[in-house]
């Protein structure tokens, strides 16, 4: 190398030292901000009430509007999110119930959700998640809830009936399944675990490279590549984390047989969130049971302008042959028009529960 590139080198990581003090002393001048507004908050007895999804929402999206590169709107978002985690540990770390073991792709969607300064709690069951936050053992729940292949989560949609829990946030992850294994190479496969979900969704793709190989599923991903890591002649379905927690290869990767596999998950807490500027709202209603009812129920969204995004029923599990509909719309409960949408299907339906309003996914 030159003198002259050895000098504009230098030159050119001496700015950078220089930019990283600066950014040393902003990031805490933030920290100290965040420190002060805890402080504020507990003075207006909102001591208790840490994390704000729809604030949160906002600065995420402001940060992309004004992000001129080159870093990316995703790598950009992923740095100020966990700033925003390390600045909310100050006042409180947050405790977040995920579908556990370690590793699962539950655990990836509550990492991007809060950031890694939150204190994560697997958990073995669904069921065990809805728990822990309705004993108050943890502040927010991570769930499934539909995925873009297999449809939706129907252990998910009971619990949101039957609990007091709120929505106050999604999180939209792409998911890659991978092959994982000690083994040297697929054709040493003789087993291959995973979450039934995943092996659906990876089932062309298996019936193509291991046609002979068993099939077994297990309670979660991260529990497949625990099994595949201690066996023999075993192998997983489950994503990078899990490769990388339990010390195996990726044989093959992105193995699903849909290339835009998305799963959706729901942030339940005791509250819901305000008013972020693009909100969702969740809701759970049937019908009375008399022609059109349906078309009823349907009509004050059309009627207020309100736009619907998700239609799901599900079978009512307190009647034989009645149906609950699982019910998403584009805006706030408190919106204007949201609220006359919502006030009038409360005078047509039989029962009419909203689960919450929160942030649309800010995608990353």
């Amino acid at each position: 190398m030159s003198d002259e590139l050895k000098t504009e080198l230098a030159n050119a990581r001496g700015e950078i030292d220089a930019i990283d003090a600066q950014l040393i002393e902003l990031v805490n001048r933030r920290a100290r901000c965040a420190q002060r507004i805890g402080e504020i908050k507990a003075r207006q007895g909102e001591g208790e009430i840490v994390y704000r999804p729809e604030r949160e929402a906002q600065v995420l999206r402001r940060i992309k509007e004004r992000n001129t590169g080159p870093l990316s709107d995703e790598n950009l978002a992923c740095v100020f999110r966990e700033l925003m985690s390390a600045c909310l540990s100050l006042e409180r770390p947050l405790s977040v119930a995920f579908l556990g073991p370690l590793g699962t792709f539950s655990e990836s969607a509550a990492a991007r959700h809060f950031g890694h300064a939150a204190r994560f709690s697997p958990q073995l069951s669904i069921d065990d998640i809805f728990r822990e936050v309705e004993a108050g053992h943890a502040d927010f729940a991570v769930v499934p809830v539909e995925n873009s292949t297999e449809g939706a989560i129907g252990r998910t949609l009971d619990l949101l009936m039957a609990s007091a829990l709120k929505v106050c946030g999604e999180v939209v992850l792409r998911i890659h399944q991978h092959l994982l294994s000690r083994e040297a190479s697929p054709e040493s496969i003789t087993t291959v675990y995973s979450h039934a979900q995943s092996l659906a969704q990876c089932h062309e793709w298996l019936n193509r490279a291991l046609p002979k190989a068993r099939r077994v599923p297990v309670g979660s991903n991260a529990q497949a590549a625990q099994l595949a890591a201690a066996e023999a002649g075993t192998a997983a379905l489950a994503g990078e984390a899990a490769a990388e927690r339990y010390g195996l290869a990726i044989l093959a990767g992105k193995v699903e047989d849909e290339p835009n596999n998305t799963t959706r998950f729901l942030v339940l807490g005791q509250r819901d969130a305000g008013p972020s500027g693009r909100d969702k709202t969740s809701l759970i209603m049937s019908a009375p049971n008399r022609t059109g009812s349906l078309y009823e129920l349907l009509a004050p969204f059309s009627e207020a302008g309100v736009s619907m995004t998700r239609l799901e029923s599900r079978p009512a599990r307190h009647t034989l042959w009645e149906y609950v509909f699982y019910v998403d719309i584009e805006g706030h409960r408190d919106d204007p028009e949201v609220a006359h949408a919502l006030a009038e299907l409360a005078r047509r339906a039989a029962y009419l529960k909203v689960l919450g309003s929160y942030p649309v996914a800010v995608s990353e």
